[in-house]
This record gives C-alpha cells, sequence and structure tokens, in this order.
C-alpha cells in the first residue's frame, strides 16, 4: 500500500509539472504585461530543434529541351565560323549575367523562433549614402549580458546616437559589434545603426548578416539611385494623349489612303512617317511629320525613327496599309491603359485578325543557351474589369503602346525585313501586354497592285538565315520553335 500511495504521488506531481510547463509561460507573459514588464524579461521559452535550413539552388546547368519541330539555330551557323562566334556569344553571356544577376537574387530563409527583429523586404539606400537600418531588434529571455554581431560585405556600418551603457565595436568597419547588459539599450542602439554603401553603383546590393549568440538572419539591402519620374501632361482631346506612328516604303497611294482615313475620324492627331523610300515622295498635310531616312533601311529601323520623335504619352502603331473604319477606337484603347497602370502595350484587330501569342523560356545551360517556344493565340487571364481583354506576350501590328516602355526595349534595326514577334522577346520580362476585342483597323486590299513595292515585299532565303543566326548569338538560344 505504501509502495502504492508513493506511486500515486509521483504520478500526480509529473502531471502537475506538464501541466505548470505548458501553462507558466504563458501566465508570467500575462503578469508581466499586467506589470509593465519588458518582454525581455519573461520566463526562458522552450526551443524545439531547428530543421536545417535548404541548401541554395545552384546556377541552372541543364541543356533546355527544344519542342518537338524546333529549329536548332546553330544549323544556320557557317561551320567555319562556329567556334569564333560561340566563343563571342560566351563571352558576351557572361558579361550579360554579371549585368543582370544581383546578390539579392540569392534564395534566403528565415530561422523558427529567431529572438532577432529585422527588415525582411523593402529596405533600399541611396548609393553612398548613409542610412538607418529599420526595424532592427533583439528580443531574447533574460540574461547577465546580450551581445550582437552585424555584418556587411559591401557597405560600412556606424551608430548614429551612442550610449555609456553598451560597448560598441566596429563602428566605421564591416562588421559592428554591441553588447549591454540591458535588452532595452540594446535595442535603442540598434534602431540608431546606419549603412554606407562602400562602392558607387546606380542597382546594386549586399546582404546584412544579424547574429546573437547561435541565432543568425540574412537580410537583403538594396543599393539603388533613384529615378527621377517622367510624366505626361494629357489633356482631354485625343491629340495630345495619342501620336500615330508608321512606317513606309514605296507604297504612297496607300500611305495616303491611310492618312484619308484617319482624318475621317481624328483630324488633329499628329501622324510620324518614317519612310526610306528609294526615291522619297513630299507627303503634305497638317500635323503631319514626315521623315526621310537613307533608302531601304527596313523595318525596325523606320520603328525606332519614329518612336524616337513622339512626344505624347501613348502612340498607335499601324502599317501604311491600314484603313481606319468607325470600330477604330483609340480612346478605348486609352480607357484600358489609363485604368491599369502596369499595361504597357494593348492590341486590337486587323479586320477579323486579333494575332496574338504567348512564349515560353528556358533559360538551358552555359553552352547551348536557352529555347524559345512562340504558341500562337495563347494567352493568360482576363484584365479586371475589361472581360474582353486578356494579358499575352505579343500581339498584332496593330496596337498603342506607351511611349517610354517601348522605347526602353527598342526596336533591332538589324531586322529588316523579316520583323515582328522579335520586339516582344525582347521586351519579354519587361512591357506588360494585353489583347483586346472590339477595337479593330481595316486593311486595304490593293497593296499587291503595286509591283515595284512587291520586288522587295517577300523576304528572301538570306534574311531568314539572318535572323536566325541573329536569335543564336544575341539572344543566346539554342532553338527556337514559331507555333
Amino acid at each position: 500500500m505504501v509502495i502504492l500511495r508513493h506511486k500515486l504521488q509521483l504520478a500526480f506531481i509529473v502531471i502537475v509539472s506538464i501541466a505548470l510547463g505548458l501553462l507558466l509561460p504563458s501566465f508570467y507573459k500575462a503578469a508581466n504585461q499586467a506589470m509593465g514588464i519588458s518582454k525581455d524579461v519573461s520566463t526562458p521559452k522552450i526551443r524545439s530543434s531547428r530543421p536545417p535550413l535548404p541548401p541554395s539552388r545552384p546556377p541552372q546547368t541543364h541543356p533546355c529541351t527544344c519542342a518537338k519541330g524546333s529549329m536548332l539555330l546553330k544549323d544556320f551557323i557557317p561551320p567555319e565560323q562556329y567556334e569564333e562566334l560561340q566563343q563571342q556569344r560566351a563571352k558576351e553571356w557572361k558579361q550579360y549575367k554579371e549585368r543582370t544577376t544581383s546578390v539579392l537574387s540569392k534564395p534566403l530563409y528565415a530561422l523558427p523562433n529567431s529572438p532577432l527583429q529585422y527588415p525582411i523586404q523593402g529596405f533600399t539606400v541611396q548609393p553612398l549614402q548613409p542610412t538607418l537600418i529599420p526595424g532592427l531588434g533583439m528580443y531574447a529571455e533574460t540574461r547577465n549580458s546580450y551581445k550582437v554581431v552585424l555584418k556587411v560585405s559591401r557597405g560600412i556600418l556606424n551608430v548614429v546616437k551612442k550610449t555609456t551603457e553598451a560597448t560598441v565595436e566596429g563602428e566605421g568597419s564591416s562588421t559592428l559589434t554591441v553588447e549591454s547588459s540591458k535588452p532595452h539599450v540594446i535595442n535603442e542602439l540598434l534602431s540608431n545603426v546606419s549603412y554606407t554603401s562602400a562602392f558607387y553603383h546606380i542597382n546594386s546590393g549586399d546582404l546584412a548578416t544579424f547574429q546573437f549568440e547561435d541565432d543568425e538572419v540574412v537580410f537583403p539591402i538594396a543599393i539603388k539611385r533613384t529615378q527621377m519620374p517622367i510624366l505626361y501632361k494629357m489633356g482631354k482631346d485625343i491629340s495630345s494623349q495619342v501620336t500615330i506612328i508608321t512606317k513606309t516604303f514605296l507604297r504612297y497611294p496607300q500611305l495616303n489612303k491611310l492618312i484619308d482615313s484617319i482624318r475621317l475620324f481624328y483630324t488633329s492627331v499628329k501622324i510620324i512617317i518614317a519612310d526610306d523610300s528609294i526615291e522619297p515622295q513630299k507627303v503634305s498635310g497638317d500635323n503631319i511629320e514626315q521623315y526621310i531616312m537613307p533608302p531601304s533601311q527596313g523595318w525596325f529601323a523606320g520603328r525606332n525613327l519614329g518612336v524616337s520623335q513622339v512626344t505624347t504619352k501613348y502612340f498607335l502603331w499601324v502599317d501604311d496599309d491600314f484603313l481606319f473604319t468607325k470600330d477604330t477606337k483609340i480612346e478605348k484603347f486609352v480607357e484600358v491603359m489609363e485604368a491599369i497602370p502596369d499595361l504597357d502595350l494593348v492590341g486590337g484587330s486587323v479586320k477579323e485578325n486579333r494575332f496574338y501569342f504567348s512564349l515560353f523560356y528556358e533559360e538551358g545551360d552555359e553552352e547551348e543557351g536557352g529555347c524559345l517556344y512562340r504558341k500562337s493565340h495563347g494567352h493568360f487571364h482576363t484584365l479586371p474589369g475589361y472581360p474582353e481583354c486578356f494579358l499575352a506576350d505579343g500581339v498584332v501590328n496593330f496596337f498603342l503602346a506607351r511611349t517610354d516602355s517601348v522605347r526602353k526595349v527598342g526596336f533591332d534595326p538589324k531586322l529588316q525585313r523579316v520583323a515582328h514577334s522579335e520586339v516582344f522577346m525582347d521586351g519579354m520580362g519587361s512591357l506588360m501586354v494585353a489583347s483586346c476585342s472590339g477595337v479593330s483597323v481595316g486593311h486595304q486590299s490593293n497593296s499587291k497592285t503595286n509591283k515595284e513595292y512587291m520586288k522587295f515585299r517577300k523576304p528572301g532565303e538570306k534574311d531568314k538565315v539572318s535572323k536566325n543566326q541573329l536569335h543564336f548569338s544575341k539572344n543566346y538560344l539554342k532553338c527556337v520553335k514559331w507555333g
């Protein structure tokens, strides 16, 4: 009986101990808050063992997969030129990666139950300018002494406001150590730590390491020069909002019909004409600017010239053999673009053709390059508030675009006669594109009657080969497929 009684007492003690172990932390926390005691002196918390952090993913090194029916672009390179071109594009690729890859792209992982507080996003500094690091803090259980260490690799650290209640080491260096017996003093000093980048770069970054005992966290610091805003003063009339651009070559009858159709609906919108005809003819009229180019400079060179002369927030691109109709409603395009500022370009229809496509790109390995597949009629979800519009990667040759956005991407003048998807390829990841129904432009049916123009109309095999060679070297592509 005595043994049984002792066993029951022991069991009771164990149960009570477990219960107290679960309840006391919450009890003490509530009591401390009621008495105004800082959470730094709460009861010690029990931490579970942490799982190991996942390793950082290494750079992709495996070859990409060419879609069935793809063109292998190296097949378009003359064998005697291949080795030299391969070395040249490998060098360019390495430099491109150096320019576009930042230390801030490294994966970071937050530790569970960390006593450290730190900024996880949005801390941006001007190059070479001291800036206070926001949100730094240390919240640990009671100790006799507290020490935190802050390290950076591309800058220096300083404490703006000092105190005699703490020891600070490493000011003006990349490693700062703060030690004190009072946690609130530690946090006061941490709120006054500044970071200054040691190198000038307009768009770079640093990784800061913040440590307390066995807890170590890493947070990003973006080093970025502030960009000046580029704004436009838009009036209520369409002529203050949009400029119409076209490129012409030996098609003056078609061009004049286009202009006449524009003026039926838009009497004062400026029209910019890039003209690389062999024997240029004067095109006259109000609010018409004709820019004469050297002969046969090509499709994209003319587009570049036209866009360079736009002074309005938007431009509308049209071919010189299009026709404006009652359904060519530029105002609708502007409405969509103004309602959704993220958009850079919105396309419509040419007659019944609402051509659009999506692009699928896989980076591939360092030697062969990437794989690109263009899927015709591929698109993404609809635009909020505009069910007649959906997002895509490319659209038909009738679109409204933000002038500044397209200028940043540009049109490669090497592409003279075989070009359309290329501006969307170059703009992938930069241009937000949509396609909308309900806005269309007509197309003249008499283009083929221009015999002089038709001599240049269809590109030869040389143009196609040259285009694929450009994709191989400029875009670092292994293969492409036009679906």
